[in-house]
């Protein structure tokens, strides 16, 4: 059994992967800490985000903090599901070899896989690293090949249309956070981006972050063990369970929005690995803040990223979801009554 020790000494473990992050990041604190929320809780997270804000230079930071093996795919439209698997190539001696692909040649030291405009690999592509996300195995060579500690970051391209495929409604769901990295508002920040120096070679923002902090072969049993620590009172869990109501009908809470007919809007609201999904990660928020019990802002500081991609709508609400979902989670968390 894991003593309240052991806990504390990986909380600071936690924390200071932020600040050896922040070290190469700057202007994206939200995203760095949701994205250390969702590695303790041992989830998957979709990114979106503008050409050139960070994503990559983010990962790569976490990945090197974290310790363990950083894989980064291409989306592309030719890219195929065995190109995840293996790949083939002629030697210096004109002979055929094949070689383990991205997913497969670290083994089980993978970390961080990055999977680059998901949205621009073709369906069968992305169900391969579906299966991969859920069951963290894949079938090659006549054996099953594990990669325990992985962790898959998706980054979706949002600006260009032709060639590309959206991902469906139940893969978002196999994600836990779908966040925004949006380019910096604050001006001391967009001005250290593009005018020191220090920030225009990623190799060397990536060498400032210290290497290795965690132990990452032991996360899967520390992230359960967080679990087990953080308890919610009965009142925490009936909020919990209005929110998941709200979320099929939100007209039954008094939720509006301009424009929209709450009766016609939802299609299906947020499944039961959606809701699990959220209480994992505000059990991590609560263990971040030293706290052993959950409160109601632990589940507030993740909901819109936890909850917003997993309520689905009719086809006339759905081209503007964008706009719906952010205000229907704002809604959500105004209208459902916050227990004292």
């Amino acid at each position: 059994m894991i003593r309240e020790e052991h806990l504390q000494d990986w909380r600071d473990a936690a924390l200071s992967v932020e600040t050896e992050v922040r070290k190469a990041v700057i202007g994206q604190d939200t995203v760095v800490r949701l994205i250390n929320v969702a590695l303790f809780a041992r989830g998957h997270v979709l990114l979106e985000g503008d050409v050139g804000v960070g994503k990559t230079t983010v990962l790569r930071a976490f990945a090197r903090a974290i310790g363990g093996d950083f894989e980064r795919v291409e989306g592309t439209v030719d890219l195929m599901p065995n190109d995840l698997v293996y790949h083939t190539y002629v030697d210096a001696d004109g002979k055929p070899r094949i070689e383990p692909g991205p997913l497969l040649r670290h083994g089980e030291r993978l970390t961080t896989f990055f999977f680059n405009e998901i949205n621009r690999a073709r369906p069968q592509v992305q169900s391969l690293l579906l299966r991969a996300m859920a069951e963290r195995t894949v079938s090659a060579f006549n054996r099953e090949y594990s990669f325990p500690h992985m962790t898959v970051f998706a980054d979706r391209n949002k600006v260009e249309k032709e060639e590309t495929f959206e991902l469906a409604s139940a893969a978002r769901d196999r994600f836990m956070f779908e966040l925004r990295m949006e380019t910096p508002r604050d001006p001391a920040v967009r001005r250290a981006l593009v005018f020191e120096t220090g920030f225009h070679d990623v190799d060397a923002l990536i060498d400032r972050v210290a290497p290795g902090i965690l132990d990452w072969q032991s996360l899967n049993s520390m992230a359960a063990a967080i679990q087990q620590s953080v308890s919610a009172s009965e009142a925490l869990e009936r909020y919990v369970m209005d929110l998941w109501d709200a979320s099929q009908n939100p007209a039954a809470f008094d939720v509006r929005i301009d424009g929209v007919d709450m009766k016609k809007l939802i299609l299906a609201g947020a499944s039961p690995r959606g809701m699990s999904a959220l209480l994992r990660a505000a059990r991590v928020v609560a263990w971040m803040d030293g706290r052993t019990h959950l409160v109601p802002d632990d589940v507030q500081a993740i909901l819109p990223s936890t909850l917003g991609h997993r309520v689905f709508f009719t086809p006339v609400y759905e081209m503007r979801r964008a706009q719906i979902a952010d205000a229907l989670v704002a809604q959500i968390i105004e209208k459902v009554a916050t227990p004292r």
